[in-house]
């Protein structure tokens, strides 16, 4: 493979596929078996849903994989959420040349062509350079630039600290845009190449402090009208000595534009919070940003994972937005000038300029003590109630002899009833309907665009931009979501989408819905997955009658594969001591009938999967252009309508906290826990006497 494939070189030649692991190797008739496997098809992109399906898998195993890796995971992959967000703030075009000097599985390389891509423009004019210390990640890069389709990235595998690859006539190369996320704090190795890179200072040898090396690394790499984005750890803001002198002199030269705050936990490998720093060359800044340095505090931009936390586009949206828009937004964002650092002593603390930290929760003495709940605590959440529609006072009623305080209304008796009370407001029902009417004539005027898609190469960028502009002039000026979540939907919409609009330009309607069924049969016929096929967005248009029956079985398996498990598990005893320690244990009968039983599911599901797999064949296949449009269009009418609600039950979800909290802390005054006090001392008084005690 490497010698027809001149981008493989040194990729491949690595592999022992003979390595003996303890006393094994993997058998030659293994290795048959997987060549003649891959041998029944053919891998070429026009037998593909989309064309770059190979480099989309390729992808996902990289992320699988970097998910289970723990640690070393984040040596190689940058959450792609992460990635999208810095492109976005380079911005490459045409003719650009894109730099990444740690570009570990190459995904900020992929994502700078596909932003190219996505906006219309000719990714093949974008020239990509990457370096690699690890080779064994240089070779899962290689292999990534490869199934993406990308033949001419220049991807070199070397430290680029102590030995950069990309050199020019004796000198560094210079690019017009360099993303890159470094590993963090790293030791220093001082050396002989290219010394003048570090014009700024160096760290002492050994220090785990390389990072600010890497970016005056960046900085001597960089055209003179270039721009540049990385990722860098919290330290190299504040940390004195070396650092001190290494960051000053970059401030002094006007080279830091942004100081971008991340949330904890979005990387691979470590939970702490990260910051992105955006550079500039000396002078190239825009006359108005000159002098200024712009931090932004998103470290509460996140959607907390299982896991991980992750970035949505909402959150993309709303730092790029404030940074291409370079402003002051009170709690998040601050301009700060070269004179008010320089008073600092240099120290790039983002939340010392930019403390989004939430006001703490108001008490009012008064209300804990008389009970009631303070207007003025009311009014300081009027914008989300009237961004919902939603009246508090509808919730309340007011006291005659004290107009600073009201008290829940009548018929409010439980915590629990508020949460009714709100969702059926009048007002608050009104403006949802307003936004999903607003929604539904969107849909009926721009869903049925997508389906232009088919065999149009260049409507793809043309789409995007037209859902995403569309979408927000219909549903901002309802004024009830907030701008950046709603261009955040139609954004998550087309990221969760992407591979269904390639498919339907490359394959049309019938591709997509094929596709989707591809992926369902593939499902089946994995038991070994995770994921069930009964929850694929198809299966409820088309087959709804068989989910019921089939999961059923699924579920009946699962008890009776629990109820053996658990038997089987259950140490070897005598069977009349078992009898006596434990009633409910299962006798044997009962494990053997439970086994039969299983025995004739597992034969049922077979038979019920067949049947499946076979009403589903029949319905895609009866399907023409017209029809498979029309359930495509439903299914992602759904998707999107569902994402729209979520976003709005969020929103209802504030109010509703809002009141639980008030609730919480003024429903019962001071008086009532006395009198509670005193009752309950009394009825133990009496029981005591009762008893003859006092």
């Amino acid at each position: 493979m490497e010698e027809h494939n001149a981008s493989l070189a040194g990729v491949l030649e690595h592999i022992d596929f003979t390595r003996k692991v303890g006393a094994t190797t993997l058998p030659d008739r293994k290795l048959r078996d997987l060549i003649e496997h891959f041998s029944e098809y053919r891998l070429r992109n026009e037998d593909f849903e989309f064309p770059d399906l190979l480099g989309a898998a390729y992808e996902y195993l990289i992320a699988d994989f970097a998910d289970s890796a723990g640690k070393k995971g984040g040596e190689f992959y940058t959450p792609r959420s992460v990635v999208r967000m810095m492109v976005r703030l380079i911005k490459p075009q045409e003719g650009h040349s894109v730099y990444d000097p740690c570009c570990g599985s190459g995904g900020m390389l992929i994502l700078s062509k596909e932003y190219l891509d996505e906006h219309g423009g000719d990714s093949r004019l974008l020239s990509l350079f990457g370096q690699e210390a690890s080779g064994s990640v240089w070779a899962i890069a290689k292999m990534n630039m490869l199934l993406h389709g990308i033949n001419s990235a220049d991807l070199r595998n070397e430290d680029t600290l102590t030995d950069p690859q990309h050199v020019e006539g004796g000198e560094l190369m210079r690019f017009d845009r360099i993303l890159t996320n470094p590993p963090f704090s790293i030791g220093y190795t001082p050396t002989q190449h290219f010394p003048e890179r570090f014009r700024y200072g160096t760290v002492p040898e050994g220090a785990k402090k390389a990072d600010l090396m890497f970016l005056q690394h960046m900085i001597a790499c960089l055209k003179s009208d270039g721009l540049l984005a990385t990722v860098m750890p919290h330290g190299v803001l504040f940390r004195g000595g070396d650092e001190k002198r290494i960051r000053a002199g970059m401030l002094e030269d006007d080279l830091v534009e942004a100081v971008i705050g991340l949330a904890p936990n979005l990387f691979y490998g470590t939970g702490i919070p990260a910051a992105i720093l955006v550079l500039r060359n000396k002078g190239a800044k825009p006359a108005d940003r000159q002098g200024k340095v712009l931090f932004i505090n998103a470290d509460r931009e996140f959607f907390e994972g299982r896991a991980q936390n992750h970035l949505l586009p909402e959150h993309i949206e709303k730092i790029v937005s404030t940074y291409e828009a370079f402003k002051d937004e009170p709690g998040f964002s601050r301009i700060v000038g070269i004179e008010e650092l320089r008073e600092n002593d240099y120290n790039l603390n983002i939340r010392r300029y930019a403390d989004n930290t939430p006001d703490p929760e108001p008490q009012d003495v008064r209300a804990h003590l008389l009970g009631g709940v303070p207007v003025k605590e009311v009014r300081a959440k009027q914008a989300l109630f009237d961004a919902h529609g939603f009246d508090p006072m509808a919730l309340f009623k007011a006291r005659a002899s004290d107009t600073a305080y009201v008290d829940f209304a009548d018929g409010l008796n439980a915590r629990a009833d508020l949460k009714p009370a709100i969702e059926a407001n009048p007002g608050l029902q009104t403006k949802e309907a307003r936004l999903r009417d607003a929604f539904e004539a969107w849909w009926r005027e721009h869903g049925p665009h997508i389906t232009a898609l088919t065999g149009n190469g260049k409507h793809l960028t043309q789409l995007r931009e037209d859902l995403l502009t569309s979408f927000t002039a219909a549903l901002e000026p309802l004024a009830m979501l907030d701008p950046f979540a709603v261009r955040g939907i139609i954004a998550g919409f087309w990221e969760q989408n992407k591979n269904e609009f390639r498919t339907l330009q490359a394959r049309g309607v019938t591709g997509v819905v094929d596709a989707w069924r591809t992926s369902i049969i593939t499902l089946l016929e994995d038991e070994q997955s995770k994921a069930n096929p009964l929850d694929h967005k198809l299966v409820g248009f088309l087959l709804a009658d068989y989910v019921a029956a089939l999961e059923e079985l699924q579920a009946r398996k699962a008890e009776l594969d629990a109820q053996i498990k658990a038997a089987e598990a259950r140490p070897d005893e005598d069977e009349d001591e078992a009898r006596d320690t434990d009633e409910d244990a299962p006798t044997p009968e009962q494990i053997k009938a439970w086994k039969a039983s299983r025995t004739r599911i597992n034969k049922q599901l077979k038979e019920q999967r067949a049947s499946f797999e076979a009403h589903l064949n029949e319905a895609v296949d009866a399907l023409d252009d017209a029809a498979a449009a029309e359930l495509m269009l439903t299914i992602l009418h759904k998707d999107l309508a569902d994402l729209l609600d979520r976003y709005v039950c969020q929103q209802r979800q504030q109010i509703i906290t809002a009141f639980e909290t008030w609730w919480d802390k003024y429903r019962v005054t001071l008086t009532e826990i006395e009198a509670e006090r005193d009752a309950a001392a009394k009825e133990l008084r009496e029981f005591l006497g009762a008893l003859g005690y006092v």
